[in-house]
């Protein structure tokens, strides 16, 4: 939501204050951005799905576990490194990758 600057009743501190807002968020964004991208590539690899296809996948979690999209992708990351998931959302990531994916997730990729 856009915010606006141009009013004559704000003080310069209002104008300050309204900004470090703006960047504050910008920063947030810019951060949460970051991770789901993070987690869509986890998803990629683990589910031999492309791109458009682990973007669903995420999303499709995020909303079936009733679990914020960042959230989600911050543990998907997590897993990435940990190899600890909550096991809900373990359950709702094979089943929407068996959806829209490969279903098996062993061995490495079919060759040429």
């Amino acid at each position: 939501m856009p915010m606006d600057l141009d009013t004559d009743t704000d003080t310069e501190e209002d104008r300050v204050d309204l900004l470090q807002e703006q960047v504050r968020q910008l920063k947030e964004a810019v951060v949460s951005h970051a991770v789901v991208d993070q987690a869509i590539g986890v998803v990629v690899a683990f589910g031999r799905v492309t791109p458009d296809v682990g973007w669903t996948v995420l999303r499709e979690v995020s909303q079936h576990t009733n679990t914020k999209l960042r959230s989600v992708a911050e543990v998907i990351v997590a897993w990435g490194r940990t190899g600890v998931m909550p096991p809900e959302i373990v359950a709702t990531l094979e089943d929407r990758l068996d959806l829209h994916g490969p279903t098996e997730f062993a061995g490495p990729p079919p060759g040429p």
